[in-house]
């Protein structure tokens, strides 16, 4: 038995052509959400990055600043560190004060000093396999000239003390000597010269013992009998290894 179909073909044509419509509406629609939530995570993305590029950037110019500043205080503790060297080899390491009371205090009231110079000598070191043409070369530290150019030792220097006075007599030169050798703040004391030398004196001297030399300072009329000394010494603050 044969089926007869009485559908026209225009009317199968319209009713395939609605299915394949529907298809690509739901195949359109599906790329449009596909589209929609592409372009969400894409949008969410790009704010997280520019977020993240914007704290990179805050933190990039902070550390810029950080990085200047630890240039800037690298320098100063550069110069600050060569001043701290400079200043080492030019202090004396001594004190002054300290030392003129121990010599006010050593020397009595028949001693009258007419000078006291210190002299800064360089340390020698004992182990230098070449003598240097230079060595015990004495450099003046004190009373210089401003227009004199001379050379000051920096670094390791001791210091040599020179007294130079006048004493009542012989005895008070010695005494003044076991002093200077006892005292903590001196070694390596050694006479330079002691000698009796005439003095004028107008009135009253001060100057008075029993000895001979003051008695013939008495039968000079105006002038008395003295003894003149020179005394070197190092002060001792260094060590020699």
């Amino acid at each position: 038995m044969k089926e007869i179909d009485f559908l026209p073909e225009w009317y199968k044509s319209g009713r395939r052509r609605q299915v394949s419509y529907r298809t690509q509406y739901l195949a359109l629609g599906g790329v449009f959400v596909v589209m929609v939530v592409w372009n969400f995570i894409a949008t969410h993305s790009i704010s997280k990055a520019r977020a993240q590029y914007a704290q990179i950037s805050t933190k990039q110019a902070e550390a810029e600043g950080l990085s200047a500043k630890f240039a800037e205080l690298k320098s100063e503790l550069r110069e600050l560190r060569g001043k701290m060297e400079f200043i080492e080899e030019i202090d004396s390491k001594i004190d002054v004060a300290s030392v003129l009371a121990e010599m006010s205090f050593l020397i009595d009231e028949r001693i009258v000093l007419n000078k006291v110079a210190f002299d800064a000598e360089k340390i020698e070191d004992e182990r230098r396999s070449e003598p240097s043409p230079r060595a015990g070369t004495v450099v003046r530290a004190v009373r210089t000239k401003l227009n004199e150019k001379r050379e000051l030792p920096l670094g390791d220097v001791r210091f040599r003390v020179v007294i130079d006075g006048v004493a009542a007599d012989a005895s008070g030169v010695a005494s003044l000597i076991c002093k200077l050798e006892d005292s903590p703040y001196f070694c390596d004391v050694v006479p330079s010269f002691s000698r009796t030398a005439e003095i004028n004196v107008t009135s009253n001297p001060s100057l008075r013992s029993g000895t001979k030399s003051a008695k013939s300072g008495r039968e000079a009329e105006g002038k008395i009998l003295v003894s003149e000394f020179e005394i070197s010494c190092y002060l001792a603050n260094y060590l020699e290894q």
